[in-house]
C-alpha cells in the first residue's frame, strides 16, 4: 500500500506539473475527509504521509478550550478535563489521539479522486498565475474566447483573463476570436473562473501603451506622469523629459504621428492629449485646458482648486463639449478648476472683498477705511492680523505702531472668544464625528449647533441638507458623509 501511494503520487506530479509536496498534501486531505466519514462529520482528523516511504498516520484532534468555552464534544475539550490527563497543557493546545490507519483499498475512492484532483487543479491554476505574475507585464494580450453576460473571457497563453463589460471602451463591438489588449486592473484570487481582472478604460491603460510605443520611457529618459480619460472619446496624458536633449511630447507624438496614433488605433479612435507636466501647480493646469489660453489664475492651497480666467472666445473651447476638456483637466491634474470670465472673476473678486471688509469692521470694531487698508494690504483674516510677524504689520505707512497693536490685540481676543465658544458648542459631540478626514472645530461646532452630534447624525444627512446647514461646497459635504457612513460597513 505504502508503494501505491508513492507511485500514485509520483504518476500525478508529473501529469499534473506540479510539486509532490501538493500530491501529498492533497491526499492528506483525502485520507482524513474518509476518515472523518467513518468516525463523525464535525472531527477533527489530521494525517502525515512519510514522503520517503508513503507510510501514513492518522490522528484525531481536539482543541483545549476554556470551561466557558467549551461548546463542540467532537472538536473541544475543556482546560479541567485537559489537565487531568496533563498538568502541563494550556487553552488553544491540541490533543491528539492515533487512529486505527484506514484501509486505503477500500477508501471511497471516488470521493478521495476528488478532493485529490480538485486540489491539483487549484494548485496548477496558482502556479500557472504565478509564472504569469513573475513577468511583469501590465498588459495582457489575448484572444476572445468566449462571451459570458456581455464580459469577455480572453485567453492569453495558459491564462485566462475576464474583461468585464464595465470595463470595456463604450461602443466598442468585441467579438469572439478578436485579439484585444488591456491593462490588468487587479488579482482577484478567490474568484472561481478567471483571476485576472482586465480593464480597457483605465487611466493606466493608455499610460502602458505609450510605454510599449515610446522606448525612451523604459529608458528613463522620459516618464508619463499622469493620465486622464473619457474612454473611446478623448485622453490627457502628461508628460515629463528627464534629459533636456528630449521634447517629451514630440517624443510621444513620434514621426508623422506614427506613436500617437498607433494609441489611438489601440483606444477605438479615443483622441491624445499631450501635455507638458509641471511641478509648479498654475503652471499645469494651464497646459491641461489646451487649446484654451488662460488669462489668469488665483489658486486656493486650503480648498484645492483654482478660479481659471479665460476670455469670452476661450471659454466654450476650455470647457470642452459637455465639460470634457475641463472634466480630463481636473482629473489629470488633481485641482478643482472653476472656469470664469473676466466679467465673472471681477465680480467674484468683489463680493469675496466685500464679505471680508464686513468681516474686519464688524470684527475689529474699525471703519471702512482701516478695513480697506488691510484688503490692500493682503490681510484677508483674522488670523492673519493677529499672528503676522509683527515687522510686516509695522510696514503699513497708514498705521503707527500703537495702532498696529491694538489691531493685532482686538484679533486675539476675538479668535480667542470665538475659540472657547467652539469648545462650549462641542461639548457632547462624538470624537470619531471631530476626527473625521474634512471635518475641523468650526465646522463640527456648527453641525452641533444644528444638532448634528454623532458620526451616524452626519451620515443620515443629504449633501444639500449639509451645504445648506454649513454653507461648505457640495464636494466637500459628498466625501464628509462619505467618512462618517465608513463605520457602518466595516
Amino acid at each position: 500500500m505504502s508503494r501505491e501511494i508513492l507511485l500514485l503520487v509520483d504518476a500525478l506530479a508529473r501529469e499534473k506539473n506540479v510539486s509532490k509536496d501538493i500530491v501529498f498534501g492533497a491526499l492528506e486531505l483525502a485520507l482524513a475527509s474518509a476518515t472523518k466519514k467513518r468516525i463523525h462529520e464535525e472531527a477533527d482528523v489530521r494525517v502525515a504521509i512519510d514522503r520517503e516511504t508513503g507510510d501514513f498516520e492518522s490522528f484525531r484532534r481536539w482543541e483545549v478550550v476554556a470551561d466557558d468555552d467549551f461548546e463542540n464534544e467532537h472538536l473541544q475539550v475543556p482546560i479541567s478535563a485537559a489537565l487531568v490527563e496533563d498538568p502541563e497543557f494550556q487553552v488553544g493546545d491540541f490533543i491528539e489521539e492515533p487512529l486505527e490507519p484506514i484501509d486505503f483499498g477500500r477508501i471511497g475512492a471516488q470521493a478521495a479522486k476528488q478532493v485529490i484532483l480538485q486540489k491539483i487543479r487549484d494548485a496548477e491554476r496558482e502556479q500557472i498565475l504565478n509564472d504569469f505574475l513573475e513577468r511583469g507585464e501590465h498588459i495582457v494580450s489575448g484572444t476572445i474566447k468566449r462571451m459570458e453576460r456581455g464580459n469577455a473571457i480572453i485567453e492569453s497563453g495558459k491564462v485566462e483573463a475576464l474583461l468585464p463589460r464595465d470595463q470595456m471602451i463604450p461602443k466598442e463591438n468585441l467579438r469572439i476570436g478578436d485579439r484585444v489588449k488591456a491593462y490588468l486592473l487587479k488579482i482577484d484570487r478567490q474568484a472561481r473562473g478567471p483571476q485576472l481582472i482586465l480593464s480597457r478604460t483605465a487611466p493606466e491603460f493608455i499610460m502602458k501603451l505609450f510605454n510599449l510605443e515610446v522606448p525612451e520611457i523604459d529608458d528613463g529618459l522620459m516618464e508619463i506622469k499622469a493620465a486622464a480619460r473619457d474612454p473611446g472619446m478623448r485622453a490627457k496624458i502628461a508628460v515629463k523629459s528627464n534629459d533636456q536633449r528630449i521634447d517629451p511630447i514630440g517624443t510621444c507624438v513620434g514621426l508623422r504621428g506614427a506613436r500617437v496614433q498607433a494609441v489611438t488605433n489601440e483606444l477605438a479612435g479615443e483622441r491624445v492629449d499631450i501635455v507638458l507636466w509641471s511641478a509648479d501647480p498654475a503652471q499645469f493646469v494651464v497646459g491641461a485646458l489646451a487649446p484654451a489660453e488662460v488669462s489668469s489664475i488665483v489658486v486656493d492651497e486650503e480648498k484645492h482648486s483654482m478660479d481659471v480666467v479665460v476670455d469670452e472666445d476661450n471659454l466654450a473651447i476650455a470647457i470642452g463639449r459637455g465639460g470634457q476638456n475641463v472634466r480630463l483637466a481636473s482629473e489629470l491634474t488633481g485641482w478643482n478648476i472653476n472656469l470664469m470670465t473676466e466679467e465673472e472673476s471681477q465680480k467674484k473678486s468683489e463680493a469675496e472683498t466685500a464679505a471680508i471688509r464686513v468681516l474686519f469692521m464688524e470684527k475689529l470694531d474699525v471703519d471702512e477705511e482701516v478695513a480697506d487698508i488691510l484688503i490692500d494690504e493682503g490681510f484677508s483674516t483674522l488670523e492673519e492680523i493677529a499672528y503676522v510677524p509683527l515687522h510686516e504689520m509695522l510696514e503699513i505707512e497708514a498705521f503707527d505702531e500703537a495702532t498696529v497693536q491694538e489691531l493685532r490685540e482686538r484679533a486675539r481676543n476675538v479668535l480667542l472668544t470665538e475659540a472657547i465658544a467652539t469648545e462650549e458648542q462641542l461639548e457632547g459631540v462624538e470624537e470619531e464625528m471631530i476626527n473625521l478626514d474634512g471635518m475641523d472645530k468650526t465646522l463640527a461646532a456648527k453641525l452641533a449647533g444644528n444638532g448634528i452630534k454623532s458620526r451616524d447624525d452626519l451620515g443620515d444627512l443629504a449633501v444639500d441638507e449639509l451645504t445648506e446647514m454649513t454653507g461648505i461646497d457640495a464636494e466637500r459635504a459628498k466625501q464628509l458623509i462619505t467618512n462618517a457612513r465608513a463605520h457602518w460597513f466595516e
